[in-house]
């Protein structure tokens, strides 16, 4: 019998960590999109500043 608690012990603790990787996983994807975008209408803009110069 504890042997099969031990094994759901185990299956739980995997399950947490798995949870836990899945939403470092969707914070890290939301933060580059975030900045891919940031980064994008920075170059939008310095590039319509600068053809306003020429």
């Amino acid at each position: 019998m504890r042997i099969a608690q031990t094994a759901i012990e185990y299956l739980l603790m995997l399950a947490a960590t798995l949870i836990l990787v899945a939403i470092v996983y969707k914070v890290v994807v939301d933060s580059m999109r975030t900045l891919s975008n940031s980064v994008d209408e920075y170059v939008k803009v310095m590039r319509k500043k600068l053809l306003e110069n020429l």
